[in-house]
């Protein structure tokens, strides 16, 4: 992986049975992996900085490759997805955008025919930030059952001269969801929205 240095893969595993109501026949499964990395542009302004995305793409298929294994059960278990990006104090907000397109098509790609934009969040935190990563289904963003985040941090990380990048995956809706709106059956899947 060109101009990456790794410092460390932190992953975060959940299996909710209930959220206070009659427990699921299967529970809900979600997983982050984060990385941490040396951000080349900390501590300056540097105009073109867009190259760095290129270098991500191995990451990110790294990473997405990794966390549909953590979930098992393959590709088509997967209902939800979002990404994030927590950039340390010697970085600026948009070198946490620089996650967008290798991370997001990352997880796509893994997933195979998965039609929705990938949700993300990102934000400038010092040592222990944490970040809600929303998630959304993977083939239709309005599905309201699936609107869901997952939080995530590093205790040692960002340090002030690092990015850590997330993706997150899901098996399904929020456990005891019953607030309506379009049903993942009802999916048509041809513009990623409904």
């Amino acid at each position: 992986m060109n101009n990456i240095e790794i410092r460390k893969v932190v992953t975060l595993a959940e299996e909710i049975y209930h959220e206070g109501g009659p427990p699921p026949d299967e529970p809900l499964r979600r997983a982050a992996i984060l990385t941490v990395i040396r951000n080349p542009f900390a501590g300056r302004f540097v105009e073109d900085i867009a190259w760095f995305m290129k270098d991500l793409e191995p990451l990110g298929a790294d990473m997405a490759r990794r966390l549909v294994l953590m979930l098992g059960g393959g590709p088509a278990t997967i209902q939800g997805y979002g990404k994030g990006a927590i950039v340390g104090s010697a970085g600026e907000l948009e070198h946490g955008a620089l996650w967008h397109v290798p991370g997001g098509y990352a997880m796509r790609d893994a997933l195979g025919e998965a039609k929705a934009i990938v949700p993300s969040t990102k934000k400038v935190g010092g040592v222990g930030a944490r970040l809600d990563v929303p998630l959304t289904h993977v083939n239709a963003s309005y599905v309201r059952s699936h609107f869901d985040a997952m939080e995530v941090g590093v205790a040692d990380g960002p340090r002030a001269d690092e990015i850590v990048l997330v993706l997150v995956m899901s098996t399904g809706a929020r456990i005891h969801h019953r607030l309506g709106g379009l049903a993942a059956s009802e999916i048509q899947g041809k513009d990623g929205l409904r």
